[in-house]
């Protein structure tokens, strides 16, 4: 697989100029694979393609528990013998077709024969965060009036304190798990009747009813954004986008000899109510492999792990940061001879890797004697590692592939498009920082952005990514307004989804997301700050557990809310004399401008501008992490700007004032 531009993508039709008030547009481009269009979808619906698994692979694991030092497993047979029984009574309950269904909880069997009764039934499942709060929950049930809700018996409370708010909307609730006695008064008394899990699958074993099959067009999410700012919007998702999604990735992993099938295994940890979850174990299910749950425990996944031992593995890059930091710690606390051997190991096989060798012959020994210990911490089959949700810091890219002994891949999508959008092709190096090229489900352009000099027709052409094709969703439940925003029809009646991401084309053939739009600043000076670019080059220097750049058009420098590292926060305060606890070291000024310099180093090294560089911080303690509980974390780990500006806004003033009293 040689890697000379235009390798991976073709044009299929020519640029567009700008006209009548809107940005010219690069040519559009498809994958090369597909590029006399997308792969045929074969089935009518997600029912009949679970259902097609469970006729070829009846006896195959499914879906698994962790139980005890290992899993136990449902068959796919089994598994449709439970979506029967609860899609019937969610008839039984009352729910007609295209009628609403929550989902709140985590990610666990219950989960998706929930969401495949649904399937069964053509009703739509409203999946809910299970890190959201009481707020998103009434919002989130009023707006796509589900009314039934599953629940993991740990929501149950939570779920029952949102009930008296929800305009009586919920007339059942179902909830796996021990039973909540408390919860379940407040819900009857909310007017909901309450069932346990076992108790719903006996009614609907009691009252069995046919399926009734979905159409390729008919909804079967609405799936509601985590969103960094404002209200959540409900993405509608029909059965044909997730198909789409799905045949795509299959058609991918096959041209790229991925070698995944009905033997392999995934771990389910990353939240099913968000796509790119989603689509990873629907495909499993396609291939009749095996989806292995988590116990919904952070601290227990590295034995979740190992007890499953997974030959895919999908996470975000806030996961890859921590297994990063991690290792590179015990490399720096190991002895001479082990820390020598790391890296000299990790160069040779980084170099052999950058001249075109494949991961598994660009250092065998290297990887025998030191790699293959680090590999076997995601149990040691893993095949495939693909990083999603946000971009991956170079650096950690880097990493995973010297030391996971694997294929390592980025890849890009929103919900709106069903997550598989972009991914890059494995083993290729200069698709490395990159997404790679469309799947084969989509076509894509570049818009031009003239007002911060994006130019499609450049070299490297830049813009706006605009994407079409069938995995793309069909709008935002009950807003139309949100959803001609960002969906147009072009002359020839294609519809183009602008994704708000600022991407460019590399000579090889791939696309590399830069910044995005609404994260794009002007300083008073008028110059453009891209700010996540600016944070990825922070976040090299290993001091950083998290950072959040902050500046505005009425003023002229950065500044920065740093969490540090608590080790090499005490490392730092060594290093200038200085003792005390970690909230103290925050507030210390020595600690401050020493790790202040040490950042600027960073910036440096990283050829930021003078104008990119944070001038000044304020350190949070490392027991204060952004977080998803505090709201200031998306639950796929994105910074939620609006909350951390809200919160930290006397500390960016403080900054200010002492910025320009210097």
């Amino acid at each position: 697989m040689k890697s000379t531009k235009g390798t991976y993508i073709a044009e299929v039709s020519p640029a567009l100029p700008a006209r009548d008030g809107k940005p010219a547009c690069g040519p559009e481009y498809r994958a090369v694979i597909a590029k006399d269009g997308p792969p045929p979808i074969n089935y009518a619906s997600l029912y009949e393609m679970f259902m097609a698994s469970v006729e070829k692979f009846p006896d195959n694991k499914c879906l698994g528990r962790r139980e005890g030092d290992g899993y136990s497993w449902l068959t796919y047979k089994a598994t449709a013998e439970l979506a029967a029984a609860v899609g019937s009574a969610l008839t039984k309950v009352g729910l007609a077709p295209h009628g609403r269904v929550g989902v709140y909880g985590a990610n666990s069997p219950e989960w998706m024969v929930a969401m495949q009764a649904c399937n069964r039934q053509n009703l739509y499942c409203v999946p809910l965060y299970d890190s959201l709060g009481e707020h998103a929950i009434e919002f989130i049930i009023k707006h796509a009036e589900a009314t039934c809700v599953f629940t993991q018996s740990d929501k149950f409370g939570t779920l029952a304190k949102s009930l008296p708010h929800v305009d009586n909307l919920i007339k059942t609730v179902v909830y796996w798990g021990p039973a909540d006695a408390a919860a379940t008064e407040a819900a009857k008394a909310a007017g909901a009747d309450v069932y346990s899990w076992d108790e719903f699958l006996q009614l609907g074993r009691t009252n069995a009813v046919e399926a009734v099959p979905p159409k390729a067009e008919d909804l079967c999410t609405i799936m509601y954004t985590s969103g960094t700012t404002g209200d959540p919007k409900g993405v509608m998702l029909t059965h044909e986008n997730v198909m789409a999604a799905i045949i795509t990735l299959h058609t991918f992993v096959m041209e790229y000899e991925c070698d995944l099938g009905p033997d392999d295994a995934f771990l389910s940890f990353l939240p099913l109510a968000h796509i790119f979850d989603r689509a990873a174990e629907e495909l499993f299910l396609h291939l009749g492999a095996s989806i292995g749950y988590w116990r919904g425990d952070i601290k227990g996944l590295m034995e979740d792990i190992g007890a499953l031992r997974p030959t895919m593995f999908c996470g975000v890059p806030r996961v890859f940061d921590r297994i990063y930091g991690g290792v590179m710690a015990k490399v720096a606390e190991g002895s001479f001879v082990k820390k020598t051997l790391f890296n000299w190991g990790y160069q040779r096989k980084l170099h052999s890797l950058a001249k075109g060798y494949s991961y598994d012959k660009a250092a065998p020994l290297f990887d025998k004697i030191v790699f293959g210990k680090i590999k076997e911490k995601l149990g040691g089959r893993v095949k495939l590692v693909v990083s999603g949700g946000a971009p991956l810091a170079r650096h950690v890219e880097d990493f995973l592939k010297v030391t996971m002994c694997c294929r390592v891949v980025q890849g890009y999508g929103l919900t709106e498009t069903c997550a598989a959008s972009f991914i890059a092709v494995p083993d290729v190096w200069d698709q490395a920082g990159t997404v790679g090229p469309p799947q084969p489900v989509l076509s894509f352009r570049l818009e031009a952005v003239p007002e911060m000099n994006y130019d499609p027709m450049a070299s490297p052409p830049r813009g706006e990514v605009v994407v079409s094709g069938p995995s793309v969703f069909t709008g935002y439940y009950k807003q139309q307004d949100k959803t001609d925003e960002v969906l147009e029809t072009d002359s020839n009646g294609q519809q183009w989804f602008h994704t708000g991401d600022i991407g460019e084309i590399t000579p090889g053939g791939a696309l590399r997301i830069i910044d995005r739009l609404k994260n794009i600043f002007k300083l008073s000076q008028g110059e453009y700050i891209a700010v996540e670019k600016v944070e990825g080059i922070y976040k090299m220097n290993p001091i950083i557990e998290q950072i959040w750049v902050y500046g505005n058009s009425f003023e002229s420098q950065l500044v920065a809310v740093v969490v540090p590292v608590a080790a090499k926060l005490q490392a730092v305060a060594a290093h200038v004399g200085v003792k005390g606890t970690p909230e103290e070291l925050c507030h210390n000024d020595k600690v401050k401008k020493e790790l202040l310099a040490q950042l600027t180093a960073t910036a440096k090294e990283g050829k930021l501008k003078g104008f990119e560089q944070v001038r000044a911080i304020y350190l949070e303690s490392p027991s204060n992490q952004f977080s998803v509980e505090n709201e200031l974390l998306t639950p796929t780990f994105k910074l939620k700007r609006a909350p951390l500006q809200k919160k930290y806004q006397p500390e960016i003033d403080a900054m200010y004032a002492a910025l320009k009293k210097a």
